[in-house]
């Protein structure tokens, strides 16, 4: 029996739909997922104001997406509504980064099997815990894959080579200062020049705070945390003839205060 003109096997057409989803996810910039002491972190470089890769969908639950941007809006924005029913029909505790992780898993399943194009997208859903123990970090794929990734998670671009180089450098109980130089030593090329803050989208999950965890980090605020991760301590001076060095953990002035500026609390609506 003969092949009709234009055959093609469900495998290769499988095949084809995964390498032109693959290409387009990668032509974007990568996105760093982290935890860190308190909570969750979120860094992506994005030149654009409006458009933004990392959101809250819910009460602990934050998102972040690489590729084509109408295509992870469109989950953003079923998750979000998915997060609302059932935080209205039920209780808001019965929201979690897993069921919102399968819904999503189901919607990109069945659009790579059933339709012509899959989406070019990949997205990470984290929650943040009472504790460490409690934080969830889940990464999904063009094609409904699901992977728990546990400490941190990098998506879009160079994706492979971010992800050593964070393996390379992470580690748990991080401070939040820590945990953005570890992202940003991560997304940026050896030898190459880390984006300018103006660049740079940056949230986090904090689990401190009351209510609503999310919290981006713009402005001054974020300026200051930059700051600290590229400071270097002062050369140590000899203490004067006759007197006994003051011991390393000895206060040498007041205590520190939390950086200051501006925040943007996703209390605005999205662009």
């Amino acid at each position: 029996m003969s092949m009709p003109f234009g055959y093609a096997s469900p495998e290769q057409i499988m095949r084809d739909k995964a390498d032109y989803a693959r290409k387009g996810i990668a032509r974007g910039r990568s996105v760093v997922v982290l935890q860190y002491v308190d909570g969750i972190l979120f860094v992506a470089p994005n030149p654009s104001r409006a458009l933004h890769k990392i959101s809250e969908i819910y009460d602990r639950i934050g998102f972040a997406a690489v590729g084509r941007y109408n295509e992870f809006e469109e989950l953003r924005l079923g998750g979000i509504r998915y997060a609302d029913i059932n935080g209205y029909t039920y209780d808001r505790s019965d929201v979690t980064g897993r069921g919102l992780a399968n819904l999503y898993a189901s919607n990109l399943g069945r659009i790579f099997t059933e339709s012509i194009k899959s989406l070019e997208v990949e997205v990470v859903v984290a929650e943040v815990g009472e504790t460490k123990d409690g934080d969830a970090i889940y990464r999904l794929t063009f094609d409904g894959s699901v992977f728990d990734e546990h400490g941190f998670a990098a998506m879009g671009g160079q994706a492979e080579a971010v992800a050593g180089r964070l393996k390379d450098r992470y580690r748990e109980s991080m401070s939040l200062a820590d945990a953005l130089e570890v992202a940003l030593a991560a997304l940026t090329e050896p030898g190459g020049e880390r984006p300018p803050v103006g660049q740079l989208e940056v949230a986090v999950l904090d689990r401190n705070r009351e209510h609503r965890k999310f919290l981006r980090l713009t402005g001054a605020r974020l300026e200051r945390l930059l700051a600290q991760t590229t400071s270097t301590p002062p050369a140590a001076t000899p203490p004067p003839a006759g007197e006994t060095p003051a011991p390393d953990d000895a206060p040498t002035g007041p205590p520190p205060t939390g950086p200051e500026g501006d925040v943007d609390d996703g209390s605005s609506p999205p662009l």
